[in-house]
């Protein structure tokens, strides 16, 4: 009889160890699901929406600089940038996640090239972010974001 216990209570750790496993599996994929239709905005130089990736009170650094939140970075600084380029590519993209409850922290380390549209000048540099989410409501939303660069 004890040993039938032991064996109910191992399998029962083992079910509930994996169904939180797959939650935690299903909400990494999500999270960098949310990265992904960011960083494929950045490619095709039309930001249009993505303020739905982003929490109202968000935070933005870049590169040193304090951004505000998504919506006055997308108005004063990303969006006029965007048009100033013909082609933004990213290549050895990698992204770790780890989830914790509500929050998600991610680091992104890529190579960009810029292509300026006025004289076709080829920017290229290597990057990293690092991003903070937060599920609400059943989505993750990206409340603060990090990310500078180098040659």
């Amino acid at each position: 009889m004890k040993s039938s216990k032991k064996l109910f209570v191992k399998v029962l750790l083992l079910v509930v160890s994996s169904a939180s496993m797959f939650a935690q599996d299903k909400d990494t994929e999500a999270v960098k699901a949310v990265l992904k239709q960011y960083n494929t905005a950045i490619e095709k130089l039309d930001v249009t929406g993505t303020e739905k990736l982003f929490t109202s009170d968000s935070k933005i650094y870049e590169s040193g600089g304090n951004e505000g939140s998504y919506a006055h970075y997308l108005e004063h600084h990303l969006a006029p940038e965007m048009k100033a380029f013909k082609s933004f590519t990213f290549s050895d993209y990698k992204v770790a996640v780890t989830v914790s409850g509500e929050y998600a922290f991610s680091t992104e380390t890529y190579n960009y090239t810029i292509v300026v549209a006025k004289d076709n000048k080829e920017l290229k540099r290597k990057g990293i972010g690092t991003s903070v989410l937060k599920k609400m409501n059943g989505q993750w939303k990206i409340m603060m974001s990090h990310n500078s660069s180098r040659k």
